[in-house]
């Protein structure tokens, strides 16, 4: 549908958005106001738009194939008709399109827009009065009242010329009667055709970033390249890595997570253990990026060549998986840029380069760049480079370092920047800091981000948590990505509860959101730690390893069947389905996924709990008399259930159940 816009001034909005409001019947586009006021035409008031970021500052995020659903407050003085669609356009569009707003109830109206590509798109509402359909009803209400509608009868026989001369055709006889202006039909094309007074469109439009489905979906593993071998004194290289490609896949994941690849710096090399000297054969932290070899855009030469990351890529790409790599914004007092960029970082008074800290920790192997230096726009650019060289190699997803410690401007700009010319990249933001920053660098760009999960394990604070992040604002924005471990973070839960609580963490992790990751060895059930800490004993942060990837006591099994049952079960894609039920044990956690799915899970990794679950029949349409099959969806197995209470048991080795429910017919 065309829209006709009137010449118009501009208001601000209650709500803090600017409306485009009419003041004339001129024909030519609107235009803005010097100074926004009251402007006496301005009729028609647009609030309370939903979904809205900060008043429009951030776009919402969606998928390709979603519709984004949209609600406003829509109403103007006196009982006149209104009329309101949706305008949106994909970014670098040419013209808006169009869908019909309708009215919900008490003033507040809803629509929705079809997302069909992988790019922004720009919204808005508009709203008119309709001449014509005021005026119809005012016919229809005073005939139901007996009155005459004769003398009022040319008053809609004008409008309806009006229109006819504008398309060119004669939608009704110039001496029409009564039955016929006020027909449906002609109602109906009255509506598209017909005259509009007040029109008001919000400006300037809101948008939405709209991902690839990876963006919602997905199931991650974190594998350090260098302990993929069999020497236990070298590292492994890519082509090695390319061996355990089909263990990996064999358990269902689609993402292969890298750590840092590049050339690892050798002045203050940290050895085993995080200790401050490395031994000669020991390899440093990947994190500690640049040396002599080369910085950010090169491959460490232990590990192989870009070719053999570009076969590694192609390797993953070649069983359904992808490769994200990480972007840590840091480096090693050997990188070259400080050689070649020395203002890009930070001198004490003594000369000496300033290493990174975070007070009581120290990074003697790592230094941080100069956001503040004022050669910061090259260093901006130098990054940007970056992130798109590796694109170039085949990489679509990057995980992003400590993103909390660097300016949000730029990693606003970053994304935006790269995402313009590339819709598919995804940014994955590692972000445990205080929630206010968490969801800000969610809101200014990152696809995903790392949550408060990792330390959640009590009922009551899962509940809590899953309620914010699905029904509050968040759901809008922050996608959340659920790792049950990373190398930097071994949980007490897991250090303390043995394989049982590998099971448990695993079976939550997959099935509260959409996004969850594993580090591995957490499918070994790896639980070493240093005493008193969340970190890895012989972290292979600092040191080659080897691993038997099927030694006993893996559950490997659990793993695939949770990304099997995840795969064909389209209600775990949409994380906001999530609701969770009433379960008389405060040990057991029960939810489900938009009733297609259930999910009952022990808390306890110790001793075998009972509980009453209570099934939400009722909203499923199901009599508490009916006859339910109940269908386990790790085993396989059904059963027979009756009524809405259902008492289950769940132990250590079994912690979970995973179910649909179906009507035995």
């Amino acid at each position: 549908m065309q829209t006709r816009r009137m010449a118009s001034t501009s208001i601000i909005s209650p709500s803090g958005n600017r409306i485009i409001a009419p003041t004339s019947t001129d024909p030519r586009p609107p235009t803005r106001a010097a100074e926004p006021g009251i402007v006496p035409g301005a009729r028609i008031a647009i609030e309370r738009l939903y979904p809205a970021l900060d008043g429009g500052r951030y776009p919402v995020k969606r998928v390709v194939g979603d519709r984004l659903e949209v609600w406003a407050d829509i109403f103007r003085d006196g009982h006149d008709v209104l009329r309101a669609v949706l305008l949106y356009q994909p970014e670098g569009g040419s013209r808006w399109h169009s869908a019909p707003m309708r009215l919900f109830d008490n003033d507040r109206w809803t629509g929705a827009i079809p997302l069909t590509e992988n790019r922004r798109y720009r919204y808005t509402i508009e709203a008119w009065t309709d001449p014509f359909a005021s005026w119809r009803d005012r016919m229809l209400r005073k005939r139901a009242a007996g009155q005459d509608i004769a003398p009022d009868l040319g008053e809609g026989r004008a409008l309806i010329a009006a229109a006819s001369a504008g398309i060119g055709r004669a939608l009704a006889p110039p001496d029409a009667d009564a039955e016929t202006l006020l027909a449906e039909a002609l109602a109906e094309t009255m509506t598209e055709a017909g005259p509009r007074e007040d029109v008001t469109r919000i400006e300037p439009a809101f948008e939405v970033t709209v991902d690839r489905r990876a963006a919602r979906f997905a199931a991650w593993y974190e594998m350090f390249p260098r302990s993929q071998g069999t020497a236990p004194n070298r590292s492994a290289t890519l082509q090695d890595c390319i061996a355990r490609l089909d263990d990996i896949a064999g358990m269902g994941f689609d993402t292969i997570y890298l750590p840092p690849i590049h050339p690892i710096g050798r002045k203050n090399r940290k050895g085993r253990n995080n200790s401050l000297s490395a031994e000669p054969d020991e390899p440093g932290s990947p994190y500690a990026i640049g040396s002599a070899d080369g910085g950010h855009d090169a491959v460490d030469p232990a590990l192989g060549s870009l070719d053999d990351f570009r076969d590694f890529v192609a390797a993953c790409a070649s069983r359904g998986m992808e490769v994200a790599l990480d972007l840590a914004v840091q480096c090693a007092p050997d990188h070259p840029w400080i050689a070649q960029h020395p203002d890009w970082f930070e001198f004490r008074g003594d000369g000496s380069i300033r290493y990174a800290e975070n007070p009581p920790k120290q990074y003697q192997d790592i230094v941080n760049v100069n956001f503040r230096a004022p050669s910061s726009p090259a260093l901006w650019k130098t990054i940007r480079d970056v992130v798109k060289f590796w694109i170039a190699q085949g990489v679509r997803v990057f995980r992003v370092d400590n993103p909390h410690t660097k300016p949000l401007p730029f990693w606003e700009w970053l994304i935006r920047d790269i995402q313009r010319e590339r819709a598919d990249i995804l940014f994955l933001s590692e972000a445990f800091t205080r929630p206010k920053v968490m969801r800000n660098l969610a809101k200014l760009g990152f696809t995903q981000s790392y949550t408060y999960f990792t330390w959640r394990n009590e009922k009551q604070e899962l509940i809590e948590y899953f309620t914010e992040l699905t029904h509050e604002e968040a759901r809008e924005y922050l996608r959340p990505h659920l790792f049950a471990n990373t190398p930097d973070i071994l949980p007490r839960f897991l250090q303390e509860g043995g394989p049982p609580a590998f099971r448990i963490r695993a079976v939550l992790a997959a099935t509260l959101a959409g996004l969850f990751g594993i580090y591995s060895g957490f499918e070994l059930c790896e639980n070493r730690a240093l005493p008193n800490s969340e970190e890895y004993a012989d972290s292979e942060k600092y040191q080659y390893k080897v691993w038997d990837w099927d030694r006993p006591g893996n559950i490997k099994p659990l793993i695939a069947a949770l990304n099997r049952i995840r795969r064909a079960h389209a209600a775990f894609e949409d994380w906001l389905n999530l609701e969770f039920f009433p379960c008389d044990n405060d040990r057991v956690l029960f939810y489900g996924r938009g009733g297609a799915a259930f999910i009952a899970v022990s808390l306890d990794p110790f001793a075998a709990q009972e509980t009453v679950l209570d099934l939400p029949l009722h909203a499923l349409g199901i009599a508490e008399s009916d006859d339910l099959r109940i269908v386990n969806l790790l085993t396989g197995g059904a059963v027979h259930w009756v009524g809405a209470r259902q008492r289950i048991r769940l132990d250590p080795e079994t912690p979970a159940l995973i179910f649909t429910v179906a009507r035995t017919r």
